[in-house]
């Protein structure tokens, strides 16, 4: 479970199994407030991966042609 203990300038501390981070407060809803339980959800786009490795292994090719 994630809490938010406090907001300190532009971060927001959250609490997670007795430990604290800082995330920018920018990625938290605008209704958000202390004490508040967030649950996020993390997704993998390995398409957009494939597309990124494709990209800087066609640069690498061009950057070290002979």
């Amino acid at each position: 479970m994630l809490t938010i203990d406090r907001f300190e300038g532009e971060y927001a501390l959250i609490e997670m199994n007795r430990r604290i981070f800082h995330i920018p407060k920018v990625l938290l809803p605008k209704s958000a407030r202390e004490g508040d339980v967030i649950t996020i959800q993390i997704t993998v786009d390995k398409e957009a991966a494939r597309q990124r490795k494709q990209s800087a292994d066609n640069l690498a090719d061009k950057l070290f042609k002979e």
